[in-house]
């Protein structure tokens, strides 16, 4: 099994039952062939329960339905936990994926999310409202939400960054 980027947490059905979907992005793609063209079609969802877990996933398949259904079971299998502070992140942190680059900045409380349709779907999903983003680079989908995955992954609490450090803040 190949080593995952996120700090990925096991899930059990309980928690798997807890999660809502919501799908970013549904791509149609076509194949010609002798009897005219075969179209497939691909999806991209977010699943998490709005208190600090979340997932990605990507399926694909010859009808939509299909498709969705297939990305809803991968991202449940892809869970992650979200460090938070509040209704924010602890710190600014910066994810790169591909040719796509995310920047995730801590707000005051009621400033909301300001994001895009799909970093704003991640957050929301993870259970983060103040927060500002900025997208650098490619704006494909499938990388503009694995970027903020990755910085999601960045993030540590004050107390796991003593610990790491062996030092005693007072």
């Amino acid at each position: 099994m190949a080593k995952s980027k996120y700090n990925l947490i096991p899930i059990d059905e309980a928690l798997s039952a807890a999660v809502d979907d919501d799908v970013v992005a549904i791509n149609r793609s076509a194949a010609v062939v002798k009897g005219g063209r075969r179209f497939s079609f691909s999806a991209l969802s977010v699943v998490g329960n709005r208190n600090g877990l979340v997932g990605i996933g990507y399926g694909k398949g010859r009808e939509v339905p299909g498709a969705i259904e297939k990305s809803v079971k991968d991202a449940r299998k892809q869970i992650m936990r979200v460090v938070r502070q509040g209704t924010t992140i602890p710190h600014a942190t910066e994810g790169y994926y591909c040719a796509t680059k995310v920047r995730l900045i801590p707000a005051a409380p009621g400033t909301g999310i300001i994001a895009g349709k799909a970093v704003r779907k991640i957050l929301e999903r993870a259970g983060i409202t103040d927060i500002l983003t900025k997208n650098y680079g490619s704006t494909n989908a499938l990388n503009v939400v694995k970027a903020p995955m990755v910085a999601l992954s960045k993030l540590r609490s004050r107390e796991e960054t003593v610990a790491l450090r062996g030092v005693n803040l007072e």
